[in-house]
């Protein structure tokens, strides 16, 4: 079983804006992200800890400027708080091993698909393809993610 873990070896080698967000709780500006027009097959994961976090085939266009998800790969590996800064509550999305800082869900999503949207910063996600997933230990995942050639 694969242990995820909050790595400081990593922290230290992340970008300015991958630490703003994910180690300040802080937001990409919207439309910016390297991730948010991404439509390859894979698996992404906490930039920090690499934890497994969602599907390619749960990826939607929302519309709203970040990577939106309909629901977490592995439920286990986030975590949903209460947030109520910026005059507004909301429901903060954390990776619950990296503890990093991902972005918030909220329950506007497509009903089809369960009703919710999971609105991420690309700077606190890294993308493993489909063609990688295996062989940097994804493997199990493998039949959550579409190979669309």
């Amino acid at each position: 079983m694969t242990s995820y873990t909050k790595n400081p070896d990593v922290i230290a080698t992340l970008s300015p804006e991958e630490f703003y967000v994910t180690q300040e709780s802080g937001t990409e500006r919207p439309g910016t992200g390297k991730l948010l027009a991404n439509k390859e097959p894979g698996l992404y994961v906490d930039i920090v800890s690499g934890e497994p976090l969602f599907a390619s085939s749960d990826k939607y266009e929302s519309g709203c400027g970040w990577p939106s998800f309909t629901k977490a790969i592995e439920p286990a590996n986030v975590a949903e708080l209460k947030d109520a800064t910026l005059g507004m509550v909301r429901t903060e999305v954390r990776s619950m091993h990296g503890d990093s800082h991902l972005g918030h869900v909220f329950p506007d999503g497509p009903r089809d698909r369960g009703g919710l949207r999971y609105c991420i910063n690309s700077a606190s996600l890294r993308f493993v393809h489909h063609d990688d997933m295996e062989g940097e230990g994804y493997g199990a995942y493998l039949d959550q993610v579409e190979n669309i050639r």
